[in-house]
């Protein structure tokens, strides 16, 4: 049976489970996509029709790949203003797929654009099928990629002019991904480390997500009885409610990694920046690594030992081999008791702030009155880059995988509205709420429209405090970019209008009683399939928990 190229692979596509495709704003793939079945999520600009697609591989952890569709031909200003929403992904390992055309047969001679090569430094692999009874064979190397080793994105171009082949002669089957074990001997020497250790600390990364480790992470922790730090990335992995928790930042995360003489890494890079710890003294400490990437091992740091493989397979060695070692679980209430003391210490300077009754609001009041109104067990919660990501990161406490979604070496302003749009989708009963600023609105409302023409019930908060909160002059002092920190206030910029004019529920609040009010009128809107947008008259408020910075 005949059929054309870019039906061929719509067909694909549904193969392999993907159950709609977000895009902007025109491919020849959509109108094959369309004729398929597949429904097609038209967004506001290429960036944002990326981060969606992006967003939702990051949430349900690769179990479902994200798709969507460029524009990018001889005019190549679709995939060129695409490119960095795709290099977050790159940066962030997230397994992404982006679709374009691509130039046709005999011109690329007619630009100066060459879109493979230009794409190869933010992609895992870039595809460009040229003849139409290859689609399934790339297709199969495409999810090849996507599901297998480290994720990252993969660009396919499928250009228009490939014509028809034969789906009896070249049939697809559904790719199941591939994972590696680890070398029992290495397993051996890590848990030998482990047990010599006096003070281990256990460092969590966004590979024990991809590998579906979650509760295999938690029965190691509790076998060995080590304090568990988590990146931004990987927050909610291991239960912040749970007694071995030390969160993400601030003076508890300081603590236990200058304390510690040997830092075991389970699907972390290691990599210090600006949305990460540094390991102090590392040169005096053992660092275990076990990650599913070798490019990872002795590049920040010394690795004494390495553990290759999935994080999955890999808790799973390390648990065999320790209960062998130890005989089973092994209380440690001496630690539980440390770990306990210094969360309430931490939590002592920022509840009152999270209690305040001042106006402006204290932004802290908002992120602890959304904990009190929200079910820790069926919600999911974002935050932008700035000050919102650091305030939540700070306090909000992630009971489930992915009730949090983090940043980890590239934090792009308006992503977590694509994080709540992409939460939404892959969890429809659950709340979504994303906390932005000035700077993440201004970012995002080109896209306000999609959101309410697809009746996606999402929560959007914003903090309104009329400024790039921490780079002008305040209480802390003058502020590190006082120049370029002032932005409209709400007297003359009112967002919430802007969000009600294109169909969310919107509200203004200015008063810290009516946070909880407004908040579950909004959640009710979002039940019945309209988002909403909640504008909080704030203060300057740029304190939060902090990362261990190189010395």
């Amino acid at each position: 049976m005949k059929v054309k190229a870019a039906n061929g692979f719509a067909r694909s596509l549904k193969a392999e489970g993907v159950s709609w495709v977000s895009c902007y704003p025109t491919n020849h793939v959509n109108n094959a996509l369309g004729e398929e079945g597949v429904p097609i999520l038209m967004m506001g600009e290429e960036r944002f029709a990326v981060a969606v697609a992006d967003a939702f591989s990051r949430v349900t952890c690769g179990k479902q790949i994200g798709v969507c569709t460029i524009m990018a031909n001889l005019n190549a200003a679709g995939i060129q203003m695409a490119f960095g929403a795709i290099g977050q992904a790159w940066e962030d390992s997230s397994p992404l797929l982006v679709i374009t055309e691509g130039v046709g047969q005999g011109a690329s001679r007619h630009t100066h654009f060459d879109m493979a090569e230009a794409l190869k430094s933010v992609t895992k692999w870039v595809g460009k099928v040229d003849r139409a009874e290859l689609v399934p064979d790339y297709v199969r190397r495409a999810f090849t990629h996507l599901r297998s080793g480290r994720p990252g994105p993969v660009l396919l171009i499928i250009p228009r002019d490939l014509g028809e082949y034969d789906a009896d002669e070249h049939p697809y089957a559904p790719v199941k991904g591939w994972r590696s074990g680890p070398d029992p001997d290495d397993v051996t020497a890590a848990v030998k480390a482990l047990l010599a250790a006096k003070d281990p600390l256990l460092y969590v990364g966004e590979g024990v997500y991809y590998a579906d480790a979650t509760s295999e992470l938690v029965q190691f922790a509790e076998l060995a009885q080590v304090p568990v730090l988590t990146t931004l990335k990987a927050k909610g992995a291991f239960p912040e409610q749970h007694p071995l928790s030390v969160g993400v930042r601030g003076s508890l995360a300081d603590h236990f990694l200058h304390k510690c003489d040997l830092l075991f890494s389970i699907g972390s890079s290691l990599f210090p920046n600006r949305f990460s710890h540094a390991i102090p003294a590392a040169e005096k400490k053992s660092i275990v690594q076990c990650t599913v990437d070798t490019l990872d091992i002795n590049r920040s740091y010394e690795t004494r030992h390495a553990v290759i493989g999935d994080a999955k397979l890999t808790l799973q060695a390390l648990i065999a081999e320790l209960s062998r070692r130890t005989g089973g679980p092994r209380k440690n209430p001496e630690l539980i008791e440390e770990i306990r003391a210094g969360k309430q210490a931490f939590m002592a300077k920022f509840r009152p702030w999270m209690e305040s009754t001042e106006t402006p609001i204290n932004p802290y009041r908002v992120i602890g009155d959304l904990m009190k109104v929200l079910d820790p067990r069926s919600s999911f919660v974002t935050a932008d880059s700035g000050n919102t990501r650091d305030q939540t990161s700070t306090v909000y406490e992630a009971q489930i995988p992915r009730g949090h979604l983090g940043w980890g070496n590239v934090s792009t302003l308006g992503f977590s509205l694509a994080g709540a749009v992409g939460a939404k989708l892959a969890y429809p009963d659950r709340q979504c709420v994303l906390i932005t600023g000035d700077a993440g609105v201004c970012y995002m409302m080109g896209n306000f429209e999609a959101v309410a023409r697809y009746k996606i019930g999402i929560t959007a908060l914003h903090i309104n405090n009329g400024g790039y909160s921490g780079y002008g002059p305040g209480f802390w002092g003058g502020g590190h970019d006082p120049y370029t920190w002032k932005v409209s206030d709400h007297a003359s910029a009112c967002m919430a209008s802007m969000a009600k004019a294109v169909g969310f529920y919107s509200e203004d609040v200015t008063a810290p009683s009516e946070v909880i009010p407004a908040l579950r009128r909004a959640l009710d809107e979002n039940a019945k399939g309209r988002p909403a947008f909640l504008e909080f008259i704030c203060s300057h408020h740029p304190v939060h928990g902090g990362w261990v910075r190189p010395t």
